[in-house]
């Protein structure tokens, strides 16, 4: 007589679940392309993985920002670019235009319309909006940062500061050729209009040392800064008062636009008889395009500034998408399986799963019979 006791189809069991373990290990260690499924396996080799899956990462999030930073400077730079041209071709043209002799009074009349609407240009351009925020608001990407009324003669910055719950108002006001500030809202308001024109927008994108914020780009360019060409560094260093700003405003692009509206309307306006003298308005005239010239070579300064930080993400970005690279193969190397030792232990298994399947079903065919003789 032959006896099968019940301990034979125990142990069968616990070595086909060793075999079936290993074999889900292995496919999961090829469909992962994980070495190992936790630390306890190789403790190095995973917290060496870890340190080097944080660093990518943190170039994955720094990449990211890029893009949408780079997008950004990429609005920047076409809105300078847009009253760059605004002011050296339709402006100097119109103004031109208006110096010659032959041009009626009716078509002064026109031009000055032409200039004035080319302000209400410029100035939306400075409304120009990424996603969902002023890209000329600095800090304040909130708020709509100018407005500008119907007949050109008053321009409104609108700024909140980090801070506040409220928005502070400058009311510039154009007359007698120049801007004057003549109000600033609420009236609890403490914020010179120089602090928006200081702000400054660094940001650690994988450039410079983030222990001296002068090593960092600087991704803000404020709406004000563009109209009257000064830099933060600029108002800052030079410490710079509210009428400083204002003798720049009215030097800059859209000052010199208003004040060809003025010098040809005030020529119009028979009520005006200082004014009447052609030769007088000429002149003027010629002085605005002189100022022109200059105003035309700072705009173009800040508009090669963005170019430059432009071209300068680019870099960054390709730096980045090179380090991000380098590391993922690092990360294989020490915590990825090899494809071919993955696949080689996958098929083993299987092979022994199979055989241990057929072995169990010998196991299972025995009978009563096989007992008795």
């Amino acid at each position: 007589m032959r006896v099968v006791n019940s301990s034979l189809y125990r142990n069968y069991t616990s070595s086909m679940n060793n075999v079936q373990s290993r074999l889900n290990k292995s496919f999961n260690k090829f469909s992962s392309g994980a070495a190992y499924e936790s630390a306890a396996e190789s403790p190095i080799s995973y917290y060496t993985g870890k340190k080097i899956d944080d660093q990518y990462q943190e170039l994955l999030s720094k990449k990211n920002l890029l893009t949408d930073v780079r997008s950004r400077l990429e609005q920047q730079e076409k809105g300078v670019y847009d009253i760059q041209t605004t002011l050296s071709l339709e402006s100097k043209q119109a103004v031109l235009q208006a110096r010659t002799a032959t041009t009626s009074d009716t078509a002064l009349q026109s031009l000055s319309q032409k200039l004035l609407q080319t302000e209400h240009n410029m100035i939306n351009d400075l409304q120009t909006q990424y996603q969902d925020y002023y890209i000329y608001g600095g800090n304040d990407i909130s708020t709509p940062p100018f407005s500008l009324s119907s007949d050109g003669k008053t321009l409104t910055f609108s700024h909140k500061y980090p801070g506040d719950d409220f928005t502070t108002n400058y009311e510039m006001t154009f007359a007698d050729g120049k801007f004057t500030l003549t109000n600033t809202t609420p009236a609890n308001a403490t914020h010179p209009i120089t602090d928006a024109m200081k702000e400054h927008g660094y940001m650690d994108l994988g450039y410079g040392d983030i222990r001296d914020h002068s090593t960092l780009i600087d991704t803000f360019t404020g709406g004000m800064n563009v109209l009257t060409g000064l830099t933060a560094e600029q108002v800052s260093s030079k410490n710079l008062t509210e009428d400083d700003i204002m003798k720049a405003l009215t030097e800059g692009p859209v000052g010199l636009v208003a004040r060809a509206v003025e010098s040809i309307n005030n020529y119009l306006d028979p009520a005006n008889t200082d004014y009447n003298d052609r030769d007088a308005m000429n002149k003027k005239l010629g002085t605005i395009l002189d100022e022109m010239l200059v105003s035309e070579h700072t705009t173009s300064s800040i508009y090669s500034d963005l170019g430059n930080k432009y071209n300068l993400m680019d870099k960054l970005y390709d730096k980045l998408g090179k380090m991000t690279d380098s590391l993922k193969v690092q990360y294989k190397d020490t915590v990825g399986a090899d494809p071919y030792e993955a696949i080689y232990e996958m098929f083993n298994n299987q092979y022994s799963y199979n055989a241990a399947l057929q072995v169990g079903s010998n196991l299972m065919g025995s009978s009563l019979f096989d007992f008795i003789r």
